[in-house]
């Protein structure tokens, strides 16, 4: 039985699933509910513009929109990678 992560995780074994995976704490917790709440994730994504089409300068705003630290010191590749594994 899945342990109990609170009122703030709506899925708790697809939770602790993506965690046993790899997966961030943020990035488990959004696809867990996401999923509870009957969203079709695999479904969700595509609409953006890819990151390999973006600027050094537009990756780390993006970066520091959502809080990597290290941003400034990283190549374009080390932001994709930190962007998509965050």
């Amino acid at each position: 039985m899945a342990k109990d992560h609170g009122p703030a995780i709506k899925d708790d074994e697809l939770y602790e699933k993506l965690r046993d995976e790899g997966e961030s704490k943020e990035k488990a917790a959004r696809i867990a509910n996401a999923k509870a709440g009957g969203e079709k994730v695999s479904e969700k994504g595509g609409e953006g513009e890819r990151y390999e089409d973006r600027t050094v300068e537009e990756l780390q705003e993006r970066a520091s929109e959502i809080g990597i630290e290290g941003r400034s010191e990283m190549d374009k590749d080390e932001l994709i990678e930190a962007l998509r594994n965050h």
